[in-house]
């Protein structure tokens, strides 16, 4: 059992976790992911490791409550416990000086864009950092993202806070501009990782996109996160997350991350018809 040391809500449907995890703050790097298990009887679901403190055993994480197991998860409070913790996983996000680069982040996104934006800085790299959401009161980490950034750039697709539009819209700004970037570093919703990538390569800018695919186990036992890149089949888990933008096939990742859809749908709508029987209970 993992205990929750403390949870801080960052906007109404996301929630940021300490957790005690040794093992795993001592061995993460940026990029690194868990595999996480509520209880015993749930589901496996991949989280990015957004920060971690080697020195007190904990780490990082930032739920975003889209489905039955992230809902479960953000319902848990300080002290409470999660099952299964499983990392550091994947391979880190390779870290080296380019000169100027631009990282980007889309929603949740930002929260696994936040450890790669700090050791990109710590490397020396000039950051200009874009951070997007749907609306203002999605935004998160902006604070944490202006410290170690360059020039922080804000966008909403409503036009609630800073830049009325997407986040492309700031970056092809920013690359029409000419200030030598040397590479581009996305994270985000899989259109908004394809929309960068189309952009950049229209620049030649060399552009890392994570791809948040389905997993069981994050091992590259079960094959469910294979992706195609460069038409060759990779697996996110073992060879990724992190791949060139501009080799991978957006449209059939997309199409195969809708398998589940409608089996997602009505495990969710069961959890949430107990979780309305429970409260009609304390009412009663």
């Amino acid at each position: 059992m993992f205990r929750i040391i403390q949870t801080r809500q960052l906007a109404p449907t996301i929630t940021l976790f300490e957790i005690e995890a040794p093992f795993v703050a001592r061995k993460r790097k940026p990029g690194n992911f868990i595999m996480i298990r509520v209880d015993e009887h749930g589901e496996r679901i991949p989280l990015t490791i957004a920060d971690s403190d080697p020195a007190r055993g904990t780490i990082t994480i930032i739920v975003q409550a889209v489905g039955k197991t992230t809902k479960q998860l953000c319902a848990l409070k300080a002290g409470e416990a999660i099952r299964d913790v499983v990392g550091p996983l994947g391979t880190p996000t390779p870290i080296q000086h380019h000169g100027t680069v631009v990282c980007v982040g889309g929603g949740v996104g930002t929260a696994e864009l936040f450890p790669i934006a700090r050791a990109l800085k710590d490397a020396g790299n000039t950051v200009l950092s874009i951070v997007g959401a749907r609306s203002h009161d999605l935004i998160i980490l902006e604070e944490e993202m202006r410290q170690l950034s360059d020039r922080l750039f804000l966008t909403t697709d409503d036009g609630s806070y800073g830049r009325k539009g997407f986040v492309t819209d700031q970056l092809k700004d920013i690359l029409d501009a000419g200030d030598g970037v040397h590479a581009v570093f996305a994270i985000g919703p899989l259109p908004m990782m394809k929309a960068v990538s189309v952009l950049t390569r229209s620049y030649n800018v060399h552009t890392l996109v994570s791809l948040n695919t389905i997993m069981v186990d994050g091992t590259g036992m079960c094959g469910g996160c294979r992706v195609t890149v460069n038409g060759a089949m990779k697996f996110a888990c073992v060879d990724g997350p992190e791949f060139d933008g501009h080799a991978v096939d957006f449209d059939e990742l997309m199409m195969r991350n809708r398998t589940y859809v409608d089996l997602e749908r009505m495990a969710d709508e069961r959890h949430a018809c107990k979780l309305a029987g429970m409260t009609r209970e304390v009412i009663s």
